[in-house]
This record gives C-alpha cells, sequence and structure tokens, in this order.
C-alpha cells in the first residue's frame, strides 16, 4: 500500500508530453485512502515490500504504472477484489531511495484506464487495462456549468488557507472541461469515495454537475466555520478588552483614593449580614461564603451564584417577628366583621387563641379548612391573620408535582432558587406570619418526587424546628408559623400529611346564610367595585332570594356575586350611556330583566310525577347534590341493567335493593303473578350520564325506585332521601348529611329520608333550616315506603 503526500500544486520538475501508449500488461500500484486524476503530478511514499518490488521493475522497463484505489484503507496488502476497477495510468518520472528502504517517488499521471483482466497477483499485482476515455458534448449547459465551478471554486480558495492562491490563476486559464474538473477534484479535500465517483465518471457534463454540487458544500461549510471562528475571536477580543478595561479601572479608583465597586458591594453585604442574628450554624456558612466570595473574580460564573445565595440568607427574618394581638374580643370582631354564621369555625379559631394567650411557647396545631368552592375557606385565613396581627402569605399547591417546588433546588443546577415556603416567608418579612397553603388535596406526585411527602416535614411541629431547604442548606425555624390549609375533599390527602392537621369541616350555605352574606358582604362589594353607589342600585331581600334560587346551584356563594356584579353591570351602563337617573332597584320581577331567564328549576315535582322514579341525596367535593334514580321493566328474561356510569359500590347497592324487592314482593304488590320478575329485564338508570357516580347512600333511593314500579305508586315529589340499604332491609348511616340537606333546600324539598343512626347529626344543621326540613328517620325500609310513597296508585305505568 501507499500513503500519498499532498499532489504538487506549483510548475512540474518533470515534464512528460503527451498520453503515454497502453502497454500489453502493467503493474498495479494500490493507494491507501486516496484518489489520483489525469495529468496529476503524483509524490508518494512507497514503503511495502512487494510495492518497492514493483517500482524497481518498472524503473527498469518502460516506467508505465497504474495507480488505482482501495475500497478499504485497512486492507494493508489488498487483493485484486479490494480494488477499484478504474484507475490511471502513469510514468514515474522521478524516485530517490531512503536510508531507511523507502522509496520517494514522482509519477505524472496521464491517462484514465480501466482494469480489464488481472494477469498476476505475486510478487506484485500485473493487470490488462483499457483506455476509459472522456465523453464531452459541447453545448451552452456545459459552458455554464464551467463557470459555475471556476467562481465556486475561487470563492473557496479565497477563504481555505490549505489551497495556495495560485490555484485561482491555474482554474481560470483551464479551457478544457475534463481538465478543470481533474484540477478541481484532485485539489478539494473530499471522501475517497466522492473523488473515485468523480473518476469513474465519463460523461463531463455529469462529472461538473456533480462536482458543482460537491463545490457548493463545501463552501457552505467553509463559510460556517468562518463565522464560529469569527464569534470566538470576537468573544476573544470582548474578554480581554473587558479585563485591560478593568484593571485601567481599578488604577484609577486607586490613584483617586476611591473604593473598589465590587469590594463596596461585598462590604455592604457583610453589613447586612453582620446585623442579622443568625443561629451559629448558619453564621458558619456566612462566613465561609463570604471568604470565598471575596477570593473570586465578578466575571467568573461562580460569583454570580454565591453571591445570589448570600442576598438569599441576607433577606430572610432570622430574627423578625411581630407580637400577636391575643385581645379575644378584638378576634371576635374581626371575625364577625369578615364572616357571617360559622359559629363552629370561630369558636376553634378563638380557643386556639385563647390557648396562645395563656402559654406563648405552647405549639398550635395546623387547621386544614375541608368544603366546597365558594364557602370562604382562604378570606378565614386572612381574618384570622388580621385577628392575630400577623403577616399573611398565601401560596397555592394545587398541580404541584415537583417536590423541589417545596424543598428548593440545589445550588449545583443554574437558576436554582428556594422553594415555595421559604420564598413565602422572605415575602413575609417575619418569621411568624400565617401562611395559608390552598388546594393542598391537589398536589400530585411524578417522577420528580412526591411533594406531599416533602410537606410532611413544613406541617409538623415536632420537625419543622429545623426546616431544611435544598438551596439554603441551612436548617431555618418555621414552628413560629402558623399554617392553615384549605382541601375540598380529604380523600386526596394522603393518610400522614391528613393526620398532622386538625379537619374542619365547612359545609354549604343554606339560603337564609345566602342571603345574610349578600346583603352584608357581596351586595356591597359589587356595587363599589362596579363603580356605583347606594343612591343608584339596591336590592330587595326578594330580588336576591330571586337570584339565589334562580340563577345559581351551588354550596358556596362565589356564582351568586357573580350574578350580583352582572346586575350592577347592567346597571351601570345604563347611567353611563345616561339612559338611568333614577335609582333602580333590583326587585323579583327586576332580575329577569338584568340576569334574563332563569337557569335552574325545582325538577323533583316533574321527574317524580310517574312510577318508577325517586329523590336521592347524594355528596361530593363541592357541596351535596340532588340526583334521580329511574326504575322500569318490560318483558324479557329476568336482567337487570344499571346505567348513568355509577361505580362498582352503587351497582352493588341497586343489586342489594333489586334483592329485597323480590323477596318482599307479595307483602309490597299483594297479587303479584310469581314469575313476574322471571319475565320481565328491569332497567335502572341514574340521569347526568356523564358524571361518574359511586357510594352505598343511594341504596334506599333504588330500593324506593323499584318499589314504585312495582306498586305503581309515585313517590312524592316533595320527598328526597339518603342511606345504605342491607338485603334485610335495614338501612344503614351515612356521612354529609349537612351538605345533603342543603342540597334538599336548594331543589325545593321539604321532606328528607335519612337513617336513623344520623338523627345526632341534626345539630349540625342550621336551626332555621331545620325549621323548614321535615326530617324521617328510619331504620328499615318499610317506613321509608311509607314516608315516600303517594298513596294513590298510577295503574296505567304498571308492567303486567
Amino acid at each position: 500500500m501507499i500513503e500519498v503526500g499532498a499532489p504538487s500544486r506549483g510548475p512540474r520538475e518533470v515534464a512528460v508530453t503527451g498520453a503515454p501508449e497502453l502497454p500489453q500488461r502493467v503493474g498495479v500500484l494500490p493507494l491507501r485512502d486516496t484518489v489520483t486524476f489525469p495529468d496529476m503530478m503524483i509524490p508518494l511514499n512507497v514503503g511495502q515490500e512487494r510495492s518497492v518490488e514493483l517500482i524497481n521493475d518498472v524503473l527498469r522497463g518502460d516506467r508505465s504504472i497504474v495507480m488505482v484505489a482501495s475500497r478499504n484503507p485497512e486492507v494493508a496488502s489488498p487483493a485484486p477484489e479490494d480494488l477499484y476497477s478504474v484507475g490511471v495510468l502513469g510514468v514515474v518520472a522521478r524516485m530517490i531511495r531512503v536510508p531507511d528502504g523507502t522509496l520517494r517517488v514522482l509519477i505524472q499521471g496521464g491517462q484514465r484506464v480501466r482494469i480489464e483482466n488481472w494477469t498476476q497477483t505475486e510478487p506484485y499485482l500485473m493487470a490488462e487495462v483499457v483506455e476509459a476515455p472522456d465523453v464531452v458534448a459541447q453545448s451552452p449547459e456545459l459552458t455554464a456549468l464551467m463557470r459555475n465551478v471556476q467562481q465556486t471554486f475561487t470563492d473557496i480558495v479565497e477563504q481555505v488557507p490549505y489551497l495556495p492562491e495560485e490555484l485561482q490563476i491555474m482554474v481560470a486559464n483551464v479551457d478544457d472541461p475534463s481538465a478543470l474538473s481533474h484540477l478541481i477534484a484532485g485539489a478539494l479535500r473530499l471522501k475517497a469515495e466522492e473523488k473515485q465517483a468523480l473518476l469513474e465518471e465519463t460523461d463531463v457534463a455529469l462529472r461538473l454537475r456533480r462536482l458543482s454540487e460537491l463545490l457548493a458544500r463545501e463552501l457552505e461549510v467553509v463559510a460556517i466555520g468562518s463565522k464560529i471562528q469569527s464569534q470566538v475571536q470576537s468573544e476573544l477580543d470582548k474578554g480581554q478588552r473587558e479585563y485591560f478595561l478593568r484593571q485601567q479601572l481599578k488604577a484609577i479608583q486607586e490613584e483617586l483614593g476611591e473604593a473598589d465597586e465590587v469590594q463596596a458591594e461585598i462590604n455592604d453585604l457583610r453589613g447586612q449580614l453582620d446585623a442579622i442574628e443568625l443561629p451559629e450554624e448558619a453564621r458558619k456558612q456566612v462566613d465561609r461564603e463570604l471568604a470565598r466570595l471575596e477570593r473570586l473574580q465578578p466575571a467568573m460564573a461562580e460569583y454570580g451564584v454565591v453571591r445570589g445565595y448570600l442576598e438569599w440568607i441576607a433577606a430572610l427574618p432570622w430574627d423578625k417577628s411581630t407580637e400577636d394581638n391575643l385581645d379575644l374580643k378584638h378576634a371576635r370582631r374581626v371575625l364577625d366583621e369578615d364572616h357571617y354564621d360559622i359559629e363552629q369555625v370561630k369558636d376553634r379559631i378563638l380557643e386556639f387563641l385563647a390557648v396562645r394567650s395563656l402559654n406563648p411557647q405552647a405549639r398550635g396545631s395546623i387547621l386544614c379548612f375541608v368544603g366546597p368552592p365558594g364557602v370562604g375557606k382562604t378570606s378565614l385565613g386572612r381574618s384570622i391573620a388580621r385577628a392575630l396581627g400577623r403577616k399573611f402569605e398565601r401560596l397555592s399547591v394545587g398541580g404541584v408535582r415537583d417536590e423541589a417546588e417545596i424543598r428548593g433546588h440545589r445550588r449545583t443546577y443554574i437558576g436554582a432558587m428556594p422553594g415555595t415556603i421559604i420564598r413565602a416567608i422572605r415575602d413575609a418579612g417575619a418569621n411568624n406570619p400565617l401562611l395559608m397553603i390552598d388546594e393542598i388535596d391537589k398536589m400530585g406526585a411524578d417522577f420528580r418526587g412526591d411533594p406531599s411527602s416533602a410537606m410532611l416535614e413544613v406541617l409538623d411541629p415536632e420537625q419543622n424546628h429545623s426546616f431544611r431547604d435544598h438551596y439554603l442548606d441551612l436548617p431555618f425555624d418555621l414552628s413560629n408559623v402558623t399554617f392553615v390549609t384549605t382541601a375540598n375533599t380529604l380523600e386526596t390527602i394522603p393518610g400522614p400529611l391528613r393526620d398532622r392537621m386538625e379537619v374542619i369541616q365547612l359545609a354549604g350555605y343554606t339560603e337564609e346564610e345566602k342571603l345574610e352574606i349578600a346583603k352584608r358582604y357581596l351586595v356591597p362589594r359589587q356595587i363599589e367595585r362596579n363603580g356605583l353607589t347606594a343612591a343608584r342600585i339596591a336590592f330587595t331581600d326578594s330580588g336576591l332570594r330571586a337570584i339565589i334560587a334562580g340563577y345559581t346551584r351551588e354550596a358556596g356563594v362565589r356564582q351568586l356575586e357573580r350574578e350580583i356584579g352582572t346586575a350592577c353591570r347592567k346597571v351601570a351602563l345604563r347611567v353611563a350611556e345616561g339612559l338611568s337617573t333614577r335609582k333602580v332597584t333590583v326587585t323579583e320581577p327586576r332580575v329577569r330583566e338584568l340576569l334574563g331567564k332563569r337557569k335552574f328549576f325545582a325538577e323533583s315535582r316533574r321527574r317524580t310525577s310517574r312510577p318508577g322514579v325517586a329523590t336521592g341525596l347524594a355528596w361530593t367535593p363541592v357541596g351535596g347534590e340532588v340526583l334521580f334514580v329511574e326504575a322500569t321493566a318490560m318483558p324479557g328474561k329476568g336482567r337487570l341493567t344499571i346505567t348513568g356510569q355509577v361505580g362498582d359500590v352503587m351497582r352493588e347497592s341497586a343489586q342489594a335493593a333489586l334483592s329485597f324487592v323480590r323477596s318482599d314482593a307479595e307483602e309490597l304488590a299483594p297479587g303479584i303473578d310469581e314469575d313476574w320478575f322471571a319475565e320481565h329485564d328491569i332497567h335502572i338508570h341514574v340521569p347526568a350520564g356523564a358524571t361518574p357516580k359511586d357510594g352505598p347512600s343511594a341504596g334506599i333511593a333504588i330500593a324506593t325506585a323499584l318499589a314504585s314500579l312495582l306498586t305503581g305508586r309515585p313517590v312524592r315529589s316533595d320527598v328526597a332521601m339518603t342511606g345504605e340499604i342491607t338485603l334485610t332491609g335495614q338501612v344503614l348511616p351515612i356521612g354529609g348529611l349537612k351538605e345533603k340537606a342543603l342540597a334538599a333546600q336548594r331543589n325545593g324539598i321539604r321532606r328528607v329520608i335519612a337513617p336513623a343512626q344520623n338523627e345526632q347529626d341534626v345539630d349540625e344543621i342550621p336551626e332555621h333550616l331545620r325549621k323548614d326540613l321535615e326530617f324521617v328517620f328510619v331504620s328499615e325500609i318499610g317506613a321509608v315506603l311509607d314516608a315516600a310513597l303517594a298513596r294513590r296508585r298510577v295503574p296505567a305505568h304498571r308492567v303486567s
């Protein structure tokens, strides 16, 4: 194999005129990782034993030799199948022997040849060759290709240092398209495969077109390289310029007796940190980082990281706190001003303040307000902070899935910062604020960690005195912070986290409570927000009741406030347009004019007018709801179908209710055919099919719907029920009775049937609501049917 040096681009030392005649047999010199072209002067280093022997024999003969590229440069002694079939016939013009036994030869390339037959492989390769002439078809396209190749190559030579400028003159003076393509292809640093493809192409136009594509690619690579080099050089020049300017500025400041600006900033930061009463561990860390900061150059990236860390430590209120106002009368007055009713919650808050007044060092419990949206959970936190005289900060953790959001990021990450807890403490400016953590039931978990687990340390009074944020990596005392959390439901809060909090349930509001809240808080707030005054608009009780009953269906009062705001905006528009100069009183008739048609109606009377329909009560995270259970029968084979996107527990309740009704069918419907259930299919449907439903509390409603279907007696339209049923007809207790009672009131229900074991829960229901509702407490299904089914029968709907 031959290792090829750079082809000569200067004046040729040996001139060979004319193309050598093709000999009958010619020696073949394999080339490694290079391709020669016709009419080129090629310097070669020959070191392999068989190649040295070939050169010696050629010099004793006509000096003709064929140079062929190897397909695989890794093969040391290539066989005929390892070589390409097209090469260049040349003449050895000069040879020099080197003391190490190798040869340096200069070969003048001639014409392109194709190997027809291999005649010898030992001691070196020989073959029969034939000429492979060029095909040149003169045309305007060929001329255009030549000019394009010449121009592109000239642009490359101007930007590439390894190509001498003489090549521009040589290329510009070449008129022969074949010679032009050979000259440029031999000069470029292309892959051996690409050069071989150019050599094997006999059509000169196609060769020039391919060469034009390769030149365009090389020019683009050269341009990108030049751009990168320019950018690098620009950055280097900029850095050097900044360095010299800073040195000059430093010298000028020293001459003027002025302090170094960077050192002045460090001294200012040191003064801030010295003025803070830091814990011992934090003080040691601060001293280490300050010493490190002084050794760093401001231009270094680490300088900004250390400085930012120290600024965070200086910004935290390590020794700053507010004094608590433990006056219980003041606290009660504040709570009464901000919230109507919810006496149980207010009493618990006052108990907390009473304990703090008797024992200031006592660690209070973590309060968790649980209830539907719009019942005032967040505003309660603000009221507590105002009553205590503490700073208030709110942070929402709904949708948080990264544990670093709570604990912060370690300083090894770019853009690291403390977690939300430390940031809230910094924003509060005191180490004993009231932190309201909203939506704690909506935290998630993924591959980045579990934020609810990180919250365990935050909300545990036994641990949070040494809370360690990942960014600070220092213990910070959170034991003086009052934490209040909010949630819509407890089911999604992990057990260990729920165990650390004292849960206070906030049920929805009754119609009377909503009326009072609207009069005291919502109406004045919306009048002010919409630029009106009490002289421009007023709401009557009947108008507010119409809005509550006909335009809202919620446990809280957010939608109510929006509807009041809509009415105020309608009036504000009229005032602004000059259409209203008199005071507008929003009465019940005026409500429809301002808010449009009524949105909600009491549907129980219409839906339960036929047998087989019962009204149930359900609990949801956003308050109680009324649901309807529909049952019908058709001729069949005794199958039970349940629809309405119900869960497994509710399906089991439906099956238990059907089993009870079948077992007690003779007593419920005397004279019923024994084969009635075997000859009919029963379909139970719970409307609002897009809403998932589950739980056992609809058991007695399903049983009542089936009994109504069987007896032909419709369910009373003013009755709703809740309770779990057993196969023996027993009624078991349920939860959320207050929320369900409020839902019944919102829907015009006057009688609520509930399990006897829930009778004690009535105390939680406001007294005025108990007066409006009749509670019937039952322990077995017979009492349910007596209280729910109408006396009259509707035979037309009886399936026989």
